[in-house]
């Protein structure tokens, strides 16, 4: 169980940061932007789900997914550098992006096939359902960003975790739109002057 006493410690303030590993490193590590952009999304998610009254079953999912992500920040904090650390490093398993593929084939299945790209919008949870789809795609792609640097390990299921993440957010957009029936779509060229 985390214990947090003080909130301020100034260990900060010379511009770095300390991993779960108690490695400090700079603040705009790729690792640390990674890590960041995934708590952006998590937040993201909790103001969505201030438009839930109306969806019980979306608001739990949504809540576990936040505390998903919170197991996902630990994860990248936790770099895997091959040598044993004393403890169990909490990581994300495959069993938890099976599952966000359930909640994914659940959300869709009464929603008809796109018939054109939409837009974020419609109603207000749909809006803000797209907000934390394309920050989660940002967290994306910073892990992808670390997975690129030499000795940087993420594990498939963590990278895996965040792509089907954006999946369900969209989904969930859409059933947010009245399963799809509200949905903004994009109509090509349409606001472009007349020649």
């Amino acid at each position: 169980m985390v214990t947090l006493n003080k909130i301020y410690t100034r260990t900060g303030d010379d511009g770095r940061t300390g991993l779960a590993t108690g490695a400090r490193v700079a603040k705009h590590d790729q690792r640390v932007c990674a890590y960041g952009a995934v708590d952006e999304a998590n937040a993201a998610i909790g103001m969505a789900r201030l438009a839930c009254a109306d969806d019980p079953e979306l608001d739990g999912i949504l809540g576990r997914i936040q505390n998903d992500l919170f197991d996902l920040g630990a994860d990248l904090a936790t770099p895997d550098t091959g040598k044993p650390l004393g403890w169990e490093p909490l990581r994300i398993l495959p069993a938890q992006v099976e599952r966000l593929e359930q909640e994914i084939d659940s959300l869709n299945a009464p929603i008809p096939p796109l018939d054109s790209f939409i837009l974020p919008g419609g109603s207000p949870l749909a809006a803000a359902l797209h907000v934390a789809r394309t920050i989660t795609r940002r967290a994306e792609r910073e892990v992808s960003a670390l997975m690129e640097i030499d000795g940087e390990i993420v594990s498939a299921a963590a990278f895996e975790y965040l792509n089907r993440l954006s999946d369900l957010l969209f989904v969930a957009g859409r059933r947010a739109n009245c399963n799809g029936s509200s949905d903004v779509k994009w109509v090509p060229g349409l606001t472009r002057p007349k020649a």
